[in-house]
Formats: C-alpha cells, structure tokens, sequence
C-alpha cells in the first residue's frame, strides 16, 4: 500500500463528513490528495429515482462525450418526431451541464497545482480516455452525473472486462502494476466516500457492485489480471466498496477459490457467487439472447440483469411465501383431506398472488431520464427514455420472500396432520390464531417437525414443489413494459420488515418474529450441518426462478483460522457450484463479538458484516438487523 493510498485511508476513516454533507452538487470537492477529484453531496436537489442498472460505461468513456453529443445530434437531425427531437435536445442539454461542471472543476485543479489530474481533465470527458487512471477519472465523472440526476443504485458491472483494454494498454506502454494497483486501490476508496452520503435502506446499501469473471459462450475463462488485482485491491483495503461478485462454474481453478475465501475471511460478506452453469442456462430459458445471457451482471444486491442494453425493475415486488401459505392453510385446511389436495390450493393462492402482483408491478411509473439514457444501448437511436423502449430489455423481477419459513410450516402440517394424524386442523387453526398462546407444547411439536436444510427431501421436497409453482405462474407474464416477469429467491429487507406483519405460522414461529434472510434456512433452525444445508438448498433447478436470490450461510470466524480452513470452504464453495447451486454469500462471524459491539459500538468502527445482497459496517445497522445476523446460525468447523 502506498502512501498516497494510506492517506486517503486515514481520511476517509476519520468519517469527517459534515463538510462534505454541506456541498451541492453542482460544486463538487477535491478528494483528499485530489487523486481523482469529484465527489457530491446530498442536497433537496437530490431525486430519489429508478436505477439498479448496469450503464453502458465503456461505450461512453471510449468515445467521450464530445462524440456522443454529435451522435445524438445526428438523430435528432434525422428525427421527424417533434417529442424524440425534444428527447433528445434534453440528452444533449444534460451533457453540456455536465461538461460545464467538469471545466469549471478543472480549472479549480489547475489552481490547485495537481498537474496530472489537470492534464487528465484536458482530455476527458470531452474525449475518450486513453489510460487506465483517465478511465477511472472518466468512471468516476459519469457516477457523480449520473448521481446528480438522481439516479440510485449504479450499479458497477463487469468492471474487469470493459477497464481492461485501457489496464492492459498501459503495460504495454510499460506502465508499472504498481502504479495501476495505486490508482485501482485509489478509485475503491473514492467509492467508499459515496457510501455514507448515499440514500439507502440502511447505510451501506448503495448499489456499488461490481463483477469479475465468468464464462463466454466458447467456454473459455474471462478471469483475468485486472481481475485478480481488484480482488488484491479489495483484499487490502478493507472496505465495504465495491461489493464483489464472483462469476464461477465448473471449470474454475481451486486456487481461485482459496484466494476468494481470503476476503471472506477478513469478514468483507463478499465475494458473492455466481455459478456460470446455472445462471445462463436459465437466463436463456427466460428468453435473453445467448451473448446478452454471457454477458450477465448483477444488480445491487443480487439479481441477474444485462449490461449495457437493460431498463429492468429486478425487484419490483415481493412474493412473501409464509403469507401466502398461510392464508391457503386457513381458507383450505379445513376442507383437504390429503395433504396434495392441500398443496393444489397453495398452488392456487400462489398464483392468485403472482396475479395480484403482477398488476401492482404494472402501475408503477418511471420518471424520464436524458442523461441514464445516454448510456443504454438503443436510447440514443431511437431517441427514446430507457424506461419507455429505448433498451433492449424491460423485464420485472420478483423476489421470493421466507421460501424456508413457508415450507418449513407445510412440512409441519403435512408430517403432523396427515402422515402421523397426531394433530387436527381445527386445534392447529386454533393455536395459529392465537399466536400460540396456550398452545406452546404443540409450538415445540412444530419446531421439531422436519426442516428445509438438513437435505432431507422430506421436507425439501416441498420447498421444491413451491417453488416450481412460483417459477411455472410468475415467469414469462407479461409486465406491459415491453418485457415479462422473472421469479426469484432473495428477500432484500423484508425478511424484517414484512414479517413483522405476518401472524404465527406452523412452522412454530411466532407472528412478528423474522424470516430466514434470501434462500436459507429458517432461524433457530437445528441442522446437521452446512453439508446438509448445501444438500437441501442445491436439489431444485435454480435455472427455473432465476431472478437471484443467494443460499446465505454464516461461518464462525474460527474456521478461518488457518490454511487448512481456507482450504476447506473454498472447496464448499466449489461443492455448492457443482450440485448446481446459482448464488452464495458467506459471512464470517463471530456472534459473541457481534454482541459485544453492540455493547461497546465505540471498539468496532470498522467491523463489516453482510446484511441482505451487501456489506455494511456493523455499527450503522438498525437495531432489528443487527439481531438478525447475530441470531442466524454460525457453522463451525
């Protein structure tokens, strides 16, 4: 680490943000040691508005924004349509504003008596940049542009493919990798100044995700050393920006598996995997062209989306399961006479629900965005807001809220209502509506009835038969966007939030208390260990609900304690990818030490856990979050 980089460090850990808060956005400040020089701050000027979306980066900042203008000029020119012309007049309008901040700052560097920052700004954004450090400059000015506009969630893509003709044409030129490890290590920091000025859930949840890796259609591995070196960077660091996602498949290295479990064990919650073998399958399934399907992304926090040419909502509704499942066991329980006859009323309630959210989806209005559309594939041709058919594609995603939570209860009344005939419906109905008061030994009897995630298909196979309903009446729908709906496995925040409206259900929980976060197992649930777990969330074709949605599986810290730990998760990582797992985030933890930040939060500023889809530090996390992560299960050795 160089000096210039621990100072930015120290910096950016004295958390002084009260002057930064008191910036506009239209007068943007000098990073400290002004390596790249823009930053923004939140004012009433800031618009809380669609985003999750991967830009066309690489297009803009190899051509510059000079050529793009005169690209769009040229269309309006040839437009006959006075509202396009209008459209993209306002295209045009939002790059002069953003070139006219970017000229006046460069003088301001001038002064300064930054001679490379200055000599940079000469060339870009007005023209394309030509070196690995004008390529991040040029990054970083589109993300405070786009910011400006009141774009959220920017998100990062396959940061390691598009930078990487300019990281490998300076060695060409002899460019150290010292000096392009500075200046990688350097744009990570300048994210991480984003991170507590940026509208989210929780703080931390900023959209700031990026992609290494994966496979092309012929097969062959994209991992490459501008890759690793983000993955070196981020190692060292020790940040929660960028969060990595990691593009894997049956044919990656164990090596690189090893040195991934490296960040999971420095307690970063990333990276977060991607498995190749699964994701494309399933993206070409749900209709995407085979070289959009290769060339995936991953949106904020988990779901699939495509660079480039994409306006999708991927996470536009929630199906929140153990609602829907217990609204069916109290129209219908009483009424099955066998536990099937049950399941096809889940069936029905599941697609009633899909129905009704679908619907809602289809209400939801999206702003017009001149300068977002700029960078999507289609807009500038067509003259078009990317929301409103500029882009390629305009599909909804949904995700797929207590999937274990939900099976769990099923699994529950199947085993004690009709297998055993130990348990009537109307005495469950009963205790159901009494939140089980009075009922507490039939509660125990619940909580100790088979459960998702100790891969026993007795219970997995419901899980599995839900799903697939969900996947069979949720996927393909039209969303009258131009697109369809996709299903999914993650939960986001609603793991908290929704459940807290969600009565008593007969898995044992009580109504209120939370759901499993995204694809895992319920809280408190005992299994026989992470093998199993493994077993249990691998045995239904995640090609089917590809929205995204990750196993999430908490490791007690002490694994990693040495070589022979490393070792050994990186090799569960590679079990998970090989029984066709689609997505995996780890966090190693130590609940005891959890607990007692939350007691002495003044020893631990800089300790980073895994919430939902990414990091954030500890500290910061609403009291409800934090209990959650310290309850979930922490798999030992």
């Amino acid at each position: 680490m160089t000096d210039k980089i621990r100072l930015m460090l120290i910096q950016l850990k004295e958390k002084s943000y009260r002057a930064l808060r008191t910036t506009t956005l239209d007068d943007p400040i000098l990073y400290p040691v002004e390596y790249f020089g823009f930053h923004f701050g939140v004012t009433e000027k800031f618009l809380h508005s669609d985003g999750n979306i991967i830009p066309n980066y690489a297009r803009v900042i190899t051509r510059g924004l000079d050529a793009t203008r005169r690209e769009i000029a040229v269309s309006v020119a040839a437009e006959k349509s006075e509202e396009k012309r209008a459209f993209g007049e306002q295209m045009i309008a939002e790059i002069d504003d953003l070139l006219r901040i970017c000229d006046s700052h460069r003088e301001k560097i001038a002064a300064s008596g930054n001679k490379r920052l200055y000599e940079a700004l000469l060339r870009v954004p007005h023209d394309g940049a030509e070196s690995f450090f004008e390529a991040c400059l040029f990054l970083q000015i589109c993300i405070y542009g786009l910011r400006r506009t009141g774009v959220e969630h920017l998100c990062l893509g396959r940061f390691d493919q598009y930078m990487y003709p300019f990281f490998d044409a300076d060695l060409s030129r002899g460019v150290s990798e010292e000096e392009l490890f500075e200046t990688l290590e350097a744009f990570f920091v300048t994210l991480n100044y984003d991170t507590d000025l940026y509208h989210g859930i929780q703080q931390g949840d900023n959209g700031q995700s990026l992609v290494l890796g994966g496979f092309d259609a012929d097969g062959n591995d994209r991992f490459n050393a501008l890759s690793q070196m983000c993955m070196e960077a981020s190692l060292e660091l020790s940040l929660i920006d960028p969060k990595i996602n990691l593009r894997v498949g049956k044919n990656t290295p164990d090596a690189r598996y090893e040195f991934a479990t490296r960040l999971t064990k420095k307690g970063l919650g990333f990276p977060q995997y991607c498995n190749d073998d699964v994701v494309i399958p399933g993206l070409i399934k749900l209709g995407y062209e085979p070289q959009d399907a290769y060339n995936y992304g991953v949106a904020a926090c988990w779901e699939y989306i495509i660079p480039n040419c994409s306006a999708e909502v991927s996470n536009i509704k929630t199906m929140n399961f153990p609602l829907v499942v217990n609204r069916a066991v109290h129209r219908h329980l009483l009424h099955c006479p066998d536990f099937d006859g049950l399941m096809d009323c889940v069936e029905r309630e599941i697609d009633d629900e899909c129905a009704s959210l679908v619907e809602q989806a289809q209400k939801k209005c999206f702003r017009v965005q001149p300068l977002l559309s700029v960078f999507v594939d289609g807009c500038i041709e067509r003259l078009t807001n990317l929301w409103h058919g500029g882009s390629k594609y305009n599909n909804f995603g949904f995700h797929g809220l207590g999937i274990a939570n939900a099976a769990d209860a099923l699994t529950a009344i199947k085993a004690l209502v009709y297998d055993e005939k130990s348990l009537s419906p109307e005495v469950l109905l009963s205790a159901l509506d009494a939140n089980f008061e009075g009922y507490e030994d039939l509660r125990v009897r619940l909580k100790n009835c088979p459960k998702m995630g100790n891969g026993d298909d007795y219970a997995d196979d419901v899980a599995s038969r839900m799903m697939s309903y969900y996947s069979k009446h949720m996927n393909g729908r039209d969303n009258r966007n131009g697109g369809i709906c996709r299903a999914g496995t993650g939960s986001a925040m609603f793991y908290v939030e929704k459940a807290k409206s969600c009565p008593a259900t007969a898995d044992g929980r009580l109504a209120g208390e939370p759901f499993s976060c995204s694809f895992s197992p319920s809280i408190g649930v005992r299994t026989d260990g992470i093998l199993s777990v493994i077993r249990s969330f691998t045995k239904y074709d995640m090609s089917e609900i590809i929205n995204g949605g990750p196993l999430t599986l908490e490791i007690h810290d002490t694994v990693l304690r040495n070589e022979v730990g490393i070792q050994k998760t990186a090799q569960l990582v590679k079990l998970f990818v090989l029984r066709g797992g689609h997505q995996l985030q780890l966090n190693s933890l130590d609940p005891e030490r959890l607990r007692d930040a939350q007691r002495h939060p003044e020893c631990y500023p800089n300790l980073i856990v895994r919430v939902w889809g990414w990091s954030g530090y500890f500290n910061e996390l609403d009291l409800d979050y934090q209990n959650h992560i310290i309850s979930r299960t922490a798999y030992g050795a």
